[in-house]
């Protein structure tokens, strides 16, 4: 027999299949090791045939199989092909999706432990041996874990009585379980009747796309849990996406509740170990549901009786590196193959989504109501500039912090919304002008107050505050911007006993992280959570009946076409945190734009008229949906490597401009508004077209422009354009 190998090497010169001999043993889908170029290296097998199409004598043997059972499910053969010819990566750039990161580079195992029990057999003990006697009286209430057992009554002992046969030792696999503390509750529910049309018209649409518009707090997780118990019940498996890894053991608590072991979470945030364990237990068929973020669309599971992509809006769900793939693109090709419903959810889905529903190509479910029939929380505009003008020169507007004194005198809750973290967002020498910027990324530093340290937000490099301006040596430094710790610190001084937690990613480090804030707060053993994006969605705190929006028009000044867009799903995903049990919630919205058209269909919950607004103003300036912007990005530590390079792709790209004209909206070459980022020069050539027929030519003229010293890359309606 022979085997059609892809080798785990992600380049293009040996973006090919070899083939080598093999036992009959050999199925496609395992991973095997083999003999290449001088070395013994990883491979895929892709195919087996009792045929060979080189001459035998070149013919080479697997040296090994990692498992028996195949770890690439047969869909994985249809999507590889798929995704390596979409987005241009060499094919095993495109299985590497599929498994986990350490179990493919060997960094990670099965877990055994021993286990101890007593076997019937008396030994003879002397009277010294007190420590024996204490092991067998100890081992008579149950088995006990071999090196708990050393650890409780040492090693020796343990070792004696082994010898002498009084023991039975059984060698089991442990699974590793990620979010143990996450226990199981009754979350059940009986369905409203809303809730009970939606999913039979989702059951019983003809559609593969379904998108659920509803506003916050209008049951959609209900909806989601149901229509996986009904795949379920058929035989069938699921994936459910969240967009933050914060969002994942929350959803985890409701499935095991409801599926008990069935549901297996998959995301970066996990050991080595308990991602491997979970990946697992999916491959087996022990684990039917996945949950996770962006990465778990690559579940090791068949059969899917549907796909749920929670949050569908979120940008997170586009990833910023090779293969720059979109998670519903991806999901679409699974639930294509699959034959199964793909569902989106959001309360402000993305207008590229709303489109496709808008035109029929999706089926559009419209939730109009919150689950309890409360009214979505009234939202009240502060005008920064007047309070400026007052000569209030702190982050909290008077209103606000009338609406804090009253939430807190009432015993509830409130949550307080800022999209920057740290203390300051930069540091700034009063005499003349410098602002601290990283060296290796063209950006100003972040003071963080708690560490007394510059962060840099790009690449994660430290430095020491600065007690003296090093291009003058003067000693006036001044903040600039207020970040997530200054909030946090001024809220401290303004309520005294007011409990306070923060959450961003400075205070979310480990597995435990997110979840241990999120505990804490929905335990009431906090009254206010600060935080930034991550705090905006999904999360859901009966007690909360206030968020204050701290400069909420921030992202309306990114040079972004999505600026607008994200600023209304941000505000609406946050202010929908409030007011969810019993009593009425308030928002209070602080800007310097108040007159704003985005701010004011928000504050209204006017998805449909910003919708409008925004397709015509898409339509006008021949943004997407209405043409696809496409970004050549040039990258290398040589800024004069990569500014020749950049004017080759711009020069190729020239000459197709010359012959097919009608195809270009816009292009132009230029630094990239980040001009450098973890010690790369970026530059980059950036275009509107209005069709994708001239992808293919790009992706190619890309990659014959990357060389060993210097990265191109294209991205399509790139999430961030920075």
């Amino acid at each position: 027999m022979y085997a059609q190998v892809i080798v785990d090497i992600a380049h293009s010169q040996v973006d090919k299949i070899f083939e080598y001999s093999c036992p009959d043993n050999i199925v496609a889908g395992s991973r095997v090791k083999v003999p290449f170029g001088g070395r013994v290296i990883e491979g895929f097998v892709i195919n087996v045939s009792e045929t060979c199409s080189i001459p035998l004598e070149r013919v080479k043997p697997i040296k090994e199989v990692f498992e028996e059972l195949p770890a690439l499910v047969p869909e994985c053969f249809y999507l590889f092909e798929r995704i390596s010819l979409r987005f241009r990566v060499p094919k095993a750039t495109a299985l590497r999706l599929f498994l986990p990161t350490e179990m493919r580079l060997g960094k990670v195992r099965e877990l055994y432990k021993k286990f101890v029990t007593l076997s019937g057999t008396q030994p003879e003990l002397s009277k010294s041996a007190k420590k024996q006697a204490e092991i067998l009286e100890f081992l008579k209430n149950g088995e006990c874990e071999y090196t708990l057992l050393c650890n409780r009554f040492g090693r020796s002992p343990v070792t004696s009585l082994e010898e002498k046969g009084a023991f039975n030792i059984e060698k089991r696999r442990i699974n590793r379980n990620p979010f143990s503390e996450c226990g199981h509750e009754d979350s059940a529910k009986t369905l409203t009747l809303m809730q009970r049309d939606a999913v039979e018209r989702i059951e019983n649409s003809e559609k593969c796309v379904q998108l659920i518009h509803g506003v916050t707090g209008s049951g959609k997780t209900e909806i989601y849990l149901n229509l996986i118990a009904r795949a379920i019940a058929r035989g069938k498996t699921a994936i459910f996406l969240v967009p933050e890894i914060s969002l994942t053991p929350q959803m985890l608590l409701q499935l095991r509740a409801r599926f008990g072991g069935e549901a297996a979470i998959l995301h970066s945030g996990l050991s080595a170990g308990e991602k491997f364990d979970e990946w697992w237990r999916l491959r087996s068929g022990e684990a039917k549901i996945a949950i996770g973020a962006r990465s778990a669309v690559f579940a090791p599971l068949e059969n899917l009786g549907v796909i749920i992509i929670d949050e569908e809006h979120d940008s997170s769900y586009v990833s910023e590196t090779a293969p720059r793939y979109s998670t519903i693109e991806i999901a679409k090709m699974r639930a294509d193959y699959n034959g199964c419903k793909l569902v989106l959810g959001s309360a402000t889905p993305s207008v590229e989504s709303y489109i496709e529903a808008s035109e029929g190509r999706y089926n559009l479910i419209t939730l109009t109501e919150r689950i309890n029939k409360k009214p979505l929380p009234e939202i009240i505009i502060a005008d920064m500039k007047r309070e400026v003008k007052r000569g209030n020169n702190t982050a909290f507007s008077l209103a606000l912090r009338e609406e804090l004194e009253k939430t807190l005198a009432d015993g509830n809750q409130a949550i307080i919304f800022l999209n920057r973290r740290g203390y300051a967002q930069t540091v700034i020498c009063r005499d003349c002008g410098y602002v601290a910027k990283c060296v290796n990324c063209d950006v100003s530093l972040t003071f963080h107050s708690e560490e007394n340290c510059l962060k840099c937000h790009y690449c994660g490099a430290k430095y020491r505050m600065l007690t003296a301006c090093p291009e003058c040596g003067g000693l006036h430094i001044r903040y600039g911007g207020t970040g997530t710790q200054r909030v946090v610190s001024d809220l401290n001084a303004l309520f005294p006993s007011a409990k306070i937690i923060r959450m961003d990613n400075d205070t979310v480090s480990g597995k435990g992280g997110h979840y241990k804030i999120i505990k804490k707060f929905a335990a009431h053993e906090a009254d206010i959570l600060v935080g930034t994006q991550m705090i905006a969605k999904g999360h859901d705190f009966p007690s909360v009946t206030l968020v204050g929006i701290l400069d909420a028009d921030m992202s309306l000044h990114f040079s972004d076409y999505r600026s607008g867009e994200r600023t209304f799903q941000l505000i609406t995903q946050v202010a929908g945190r409030s007011g969810r049990a019993g009593e009425k919630g308030n928002v209070v919205l602080q800007t310097y734009c108040p007159e704003n058209y985005i701010l004011r269909y928000a504050v209204n919950y006017d998805y449909a008229g910003f919708f409008q607004n925004e397709l015509q103003v898409r339509k006008a300036t021949q943004f997407p949906p209405y043409s696809l912007i496409c970004r050549v990005m040039v990258t290398s530590e040589d800024d004069k490597t990569a500014l020749e390079t950049l004017k080759n792709v711009y020069f190729a790209i020239e000459e197709l401009k010359k012959n097919y004209g009608q195809e270009f909206i816009f292009m132009n070459k230029m630094h990239s508004p980040v001009k450098k980022i973890q010690g790369k020069h970026r530059y980059q050539v950036l275009m509107r077209l209005k069709s994708c027929a001239l992808l293919e030519k790009i992706y190619v003229i890309a990659e014959n422009n990357t060389s060993t010293g210097c990265f191109v890359y294209v991205e399509e309606n790139p999430s961030n354009l920075s």
